[in-house]
């Protein structure tokens, strides 16, 4: 570690270095990605994020890389060999979301990664100043996790999106301290 000042969470753990100062919070797009950071964010719920940070190679094998389309075509010997998978977390109703938001991201015609930067704010929010100050939820993300729900997708609660937003940069919630904030 080194002596710069991040979100305070981002010191826990080297792994959390790492993620906090390469990731957290960066625009990314892609259908794909967006659907393996979605996918993990389902995974994520009732657990410490760092439990699927540290197993995100052993998810990434096992959900083909997550692409779309390839954990879409998931049958049943997929998920008993995901049930068996030690390397990540075996809960047969996440494992089976997964499979099923692979195939309602098929359906989607605008692509995944244009719906969900959709739900963007688009008006700047003053910056936390801690953590406290970081909400769980927002309109918007109340409002993606409705219209995901309306086209097929589970396991997405306004919760669950509102980490996708800040973990892919659709938010930016460091907090006014850390190093990454953004300027105002």
């Amino acid at each position: 570690m080194d002596d710069r000042t991040r979100c305070d969470w981002g010191n826990s753990a080297p792994e959390y270095v790492a993620y906090h100062d390469e990731e957290w919070g960066t625009p990314l797009h892609g259908d794909d990605a967006l659907f393996e950071r979605l996918s993990l964010e389902a995974f994520q719920s009732g657990l410490s994020w760092i439990t699927i940070l540290r197993k995100r190679p052993a998810f990434r094998a096992a959900f083909a890389g997550f692409s779309i389309d390839a954990v879409a075509a998931f049958g049943p010997d997929d998920e008993a060999r995901l049930l068996a998978d030690a390397g990540i977390v075996r809960n047969r109703a996440k494992i089976a979301a997964t499979v099923s938001n692979a195939r309602a991201a098929q359906r989607v015609p605008e692509g995944l990664s244009a719906l969900l930067w959709s739900f963007a704010p688009t008006v700047p929010r003053p910056r936390p100043a801690t953590l406290a100050d970081v909400p769980a939820t927002s309109p918007e993300s109340t409002a993606m996790a409705r219209e995901l729900k309306r086209r097929g997708f589970v396991f997405v609660g306004p919760t669950t999106a509102y980490a996708l937003m800040q973990a892919t940069g659709m938010v930016d919630d460091h907090v006014a301290t850390c190093f990454r904030a953004a300027a105002p």
